[in-house]
């Protein structure tokens, strides 16, 4: 029988090849960070006029807005009208539903009715798993231009963001690759203080926004949200969610089977897969406009906000495993203690100061990209119930993470939902497990719930 034996030599190379390793991760992220930061402060604190915005109709290619709705989503009328005032002379607006007794239909007859000059007009047709893909099928048929906006019901956009979309769509690129999407960073506004609210709109303004243009600004692979998405329409019938390059070297050659629009039905995060395809299927690029997709957030509880992360690490868990399992180690707090271990044990740094140096330096960084998303500082009026969100989703992202890592179920819009490996979702009994009811959750549930002073909305 053969024995192994370490000496102090032995552990000491270990440890300091972890503390190498941890120092190392805890740099590379923070490097990360200030990418995202800066790519914000370049990006967005000037928003030029385009020259499209002035021009003839016959001068600029038409485009056609897709807005698939479901119910009265907060903000509904203001944000349906942004579209509406879109300063760009050649667009249409298809305001798309399911069912022929929605909800929204009254509030989009009124703005049709107050903007007569404006081509709108409403279109009911349903297809597949995804409801967003329902609603936007009748939409997708009938466009009559080759570009196509889609932005969700509760997003609202400037007067000029479509005229800029369009500059970014059409421009070169430093690859060559022909720009095959534009996108907008979200960016959250909350109209209820409620505790979930609060968190997302910190989420989204802060941790994610600066990881979403940091990895947008390096460009190594394709990252979009489907808040507010600019394609041609010509591109996606060439392509089918596989991600499977086409090897044909005709012009206009496509996948084999069901393209276009109705092929990404069967996709919970179909945006996502749309963007996968035109980067992995045709070889093309994204880019992001200077504007935001200001995303409403609404009346949203406690538990809405966790469901909600759930939904999507569950989704992306089936579609990148490899990079969600490393999510949790770019989440603040997991990071400090590897970072503030590895500072000690070369350094001799105490981990408090360490602890203490690294969250302050963190939120002096991401209220720098609330400052540039918004084109101001974070409102008096709010402070305190930002902050407090803020810190919130710091402490709650480790234990969701946890929550959604070991389950494969989600809700959406009161369905549940089997997440496939390949991002493919199926419709699946209601039902609860103990992972699916996020009971790992109850603790956190319980300390915010006296914060909850309003009715969640059915």
């Amino acid at each position: 029988m053969v024995s192994i034996s370490f000496n102090s030599e032995d552990y000491h190379d270990l440890n300091t090849f972890f503390a190498s390793l941890g120092l190392i991760w805890f740099v590379a992220l923070w490097c990360i960070w200030l990418l995202g930061t800066w790519a914000a402060h370049n990006r967005y604190r000037l928003r030029p006029r385009s020259p499209l915005s002035s021009a003839t109709r016959t001068a600029v290619p038409g485009v056609s807005i897709l807005r698939p709705l479901k119910g009265l989503d907060t903000n509904l009328y203001e944000n349906l009208e942004s579209t509406f005032i879109q300063e760009y002379p050649n667009f249409e607006i298809l305001l798309c539903v399911a069912e022929e007794d929605d909800q929204a239909l009254p509030l989009v007859r009124e703005l049709i009715a107050k903007y007569p000059n404006v081509n709108a007009k409403v279109l009911i047709e349903n297809v597949g798993v995804n409801p967003k893909v329902n609603n936007l099928m009748g939409g997708y048929r009938s466009a009559a231009n080759d570009i196509l906006w889609v932005l969700d019901s509760n997003v609202t956009v400037h007067s000029g963001t479509l005229a800029r979309a369009v500059d970014a769509l059409q421009a070169p690129t430093k690859s060559g690759k022909r720009v095959a999407l534009v996108h907008h960073v979200p960016f959250a506004f909350s109209t209820e203080s409620r505790v979930g609210s609060r968190i997302d709109e910190a989420f989204l303004n802060t941790n994610h926004a600066k990881m979403y243009l940091a990895i947008n600004t390096v460009a190594i692979e394709s990252c979009v949200v489907g808040k507010s998405n600019l394609y041609r329409r010509s591109d996606l019938e060439r392509v089918n969610g596989s991600l499977k390059p086409i090897t044909s070297t005709e012009p206009n050659a496509k996948q084999d089977g069901l393209c276009g629009l109705p092929a990404f039905g069967r996709f919970l995060a179909e945006d996502n897969m749309i963007a996968s395809a035109l980067w992995h299927e045709l070889g093309l690029r994204h880019d992001l406009s200077c504007d935001v997709a200001r995303n409403v957030v609404g009346n949203m509880s406690l538990r809405d906000y966790v469901q909600r992360r759930i939904r999507w690490i569950r989704v992306r868990k089936n579609m990148v495993f490899a990079a969600t399992l490393v999510e949790p180690f770019t989440e603040s707090i997991v990071l400090v203690a590897i970072g503030s271990s590895s500072l000690k044990y070369f350094f001799g740094l105490p981990r408090w100061l360490c602890i203490l140096v690294h969250f302050f330096m963190l939120l002096i960084v991401d209220l720098d990209v609330y400052n540039s998303l918004a084109g101001h500082p974070l409102p008096q009026s709010i402070k305190w119930e930002f902050l407090a969100g803020w810190v919130a989703r710091e402490m709650l992202a480790l234990p969701i993470f946890i929550s959604a890592i070991f389950g494969n179920t989600v809700e959406w819009r009161g369905h549940q939902y089997r997440v496939l490996s390949n991002g493919e979702v199926q419709h699946v009994s209601n039902h609860r497990s103990f992972f699916d009811s996020s009971k790992f959750l109850g603790w956190y549930r319980r300390q915010y719930q006296a914060l909850e002073t309003q009715p969640v909305s059915p």
